[in-house]
């Protein structure tokens, strides 16, 4: 049960979708937020690697629901699917994940410690894998909104569906409609 009284049916709005309906004001810009993080045109970084960068954020969190619906989403939109998602989640030093984006994923681990511990040497080791400036940027921006996401989720006490169908029916709709489609 969530800490505070949504409103709302729980089992019918877990996680984020039941405080965004109980303030859909604040809603809206979060959910476009997330749309240009992890599913507006990007020039290098596919909708699936910036979604596994919210995952690995998430799941880093401890926040299960974002975790489990962000896993999914990558899964969804990775040619290696679910079985890649999970080596990352484990451990993204021997996940069969190229140079780049593990060094991104560094950058986001550091993020999700503090943002102070994106030093220079990571920033560096990113670029020397072949990371551009704006995936660095985008990056520590995705890391930084998931760490606000996860704590707005949990903060609340919200309900997180332990069935993995649950989390690929909404992601399958996410990646046809976009965050925000009810």
């Amino acid at each position: 049960m969530a800490h505070i009284d949504l409103g709302l049916d729980e089992k019918n709005f877990p996680g984020i979708t039941g405080p965004m309906r109980f303030r859909p004001e604040t809603a809206r810009p979060l959910n476009d937020l997330a749309e240009v993080l992890l599913r507006a045109p990007h020039p290098t970084l596919t909708s699936g690697e910036r979604e596994l960068i919210a995952a690995y954020v998430s799941g880093l969190n401890e926040c299960r629901f974002c975790c489990d619906s962000h896993s999914a989403l990558a899964a969804a939109q990775l040619p290696a699917g679910g079985q890649l998602v999970g080596q990352v989640r484990s451990d993204p030093d021997t996940a069969p994940i190229g140079d780049r984006l593990r060094a991104l994923l560094r950058i986001a681990a550091a993020v999700q410690q503090d943002g102070r511990q994106v030093t220079i040497a990571l920033v560096e080791a990113a670029r020397q894998a072949g990371a551009t400036d704006l995936e660095i940027h985008d990056t520590v921006l995705i890391a930084a909104a998931f760490c606000m996401f996860n704590r707005y989720v949990d903060g609340l006490g919200t309900w997180a569906p332990d069935d993995p169908q649950t989390y690929e029916k909404a992601a399958a709709r996410i990646v046809r409609h976009g965050y925000g489609a009810g």
